[in-house]
């Protein structure tokens, strides 16, 4: 069995401890949240400093735009995705808002953002609302998939999530476990179609925190029903998969943070993030080294082609990208 682990750090900068966690095998990254970052050339100095400690470590983001923006001073403020679906050339806009926040994430040395978000916006959920491109699966895969392509051109890997769908659930998977009672018909014929049409253009996906009873007992991200089964077999898909915060209420079904990471590769998942609990984070990695779980070998796709431009911002895309955004950022 094959899995590594993907953690946070506490503050700006590494501490021994932070070192020491990095240097063990079955860490393959780090994500950052917003108390990491200041400024432009904190970050960089950070993800240097955390290549330093292994060349091969991933750095991923949580970069979506909305309230879902980690790197803010500094930087272009990027509206909900959301709000786009109103615009007249709504597709152009968000091609330009993939773009641009590759574009922005890869100067800084990070490989990756948690994004798009593929989830339907049905008007029930606490936690997604307009953070999903749209009400309906055509519509999100038609904006979400000109999102792609901004963010491959600039260089950027694509991960989608929250697999199958997240959006009909009320509840907050952060703070709840949350339950969609449809059945795998209903989901099949609408959430589940972005997923299918964008598959090709994700080198990644995230499964949600959500339990689907007419599928599995189990959330979407220990079920292997829903990776093996249905992700892996029926849809064919063949990319990496990261499951959603395994420190999340919607993850303690499974059990302590070092069962619940078992669940989840076990399952089918490449990676698990255990965030905002340092003691979690080690317990997970200590799981992983005493059943002699293998670290997982077949991330490449995930590391983005960056280079660390202290001039990001004069690049004409990104000038040109900025100013055609501008409508939209007054709508946070």
């Amino acid at each position: 069995m094959h899995g590594s682990l993907m953690l946070d750090i506490g503050g700006t900068y590494l501490t021994a401890e932070d070192r020491h966690l990095l240097r063990q095998p079955q860490v393959c990254g780090v994500i950052l949240f917003a108390r990491n970052i200041e400024h432009p050339q904190q970050v960089r100095e950070l993800c240097r400093a955390i290549r330093e400690v292994r060349s091969d470590l991933l750095i991923g983001v949580d970069q979506e735009g909305g309230r879902v923006q980690r790197l803010r001073q500094g930087f272009v403020t990027l509206p909900a995705m959301g709000l786009l679906q109103t615009a007249d050339n709504a597709a152009y806009l968000a091609q330009e808002c993939g773009w641009l926040m590759a574009w922005e994430v890869l100067a800084m040395g990070i490989d990756f953002s948690f994004a798009p978000v593929l989830d339907v916006d049905y008007g029930r959920s606490t936690v997604i609302g307009l953070r999903a491109f749209g009400p309906d699966a055509a519509t999100v895969t038609t904006l979400a998939g000109a999102f792609l392509q901004g963010m491959r051109a600039a260089g950027m890997p694509g991960v989608g999530k929250h697999f199958p769908g997240h959006g009909w659930v009320a509840a907050d998977s952060h703070v709840d476990i949350p339950v969609d009672e449809r059945s795998l018909a209903q989901i099949q014929a609408a959430d589940l179609q972005t997923f299918q049409r964008l598959q090709p253009y994700l080198a990644a996906m995230m499964p949600a925190h959500v339990i689907y009873p007419q599928v599995d007992t189990q959330p979407a991200g220990f079920s292997k029903i829903w990776l093996q089964d249905i992700l892996r077999q029926q849809m064919g898909y063949r990319g990496v998969l990261f499951s959603d915060d395994l420190s999340m209420a919607g993850a303690h079904v499974a059990g302590d943070a070092g069962q619940r990471v078992l669940a989840a590769v076990t399952a089918g998942c490449d990676v698990g993030l255990v965030c905002n609990d340092r003691a979690a984070a080690e317990l997970a990695l200590t799981t992983l080294q005493t059943q002699k779980v293998q670290p997982c070998v077949d991330l490449a796709p995930m590391y983005g082609r960056y280079t660390a431009q202290h001039d990001f911002q004069q690049h004409p895309r990104w000038q040109s990208a900025r100013q055609a955004l501008k409508i939209l950022t007054t709508h946070r």
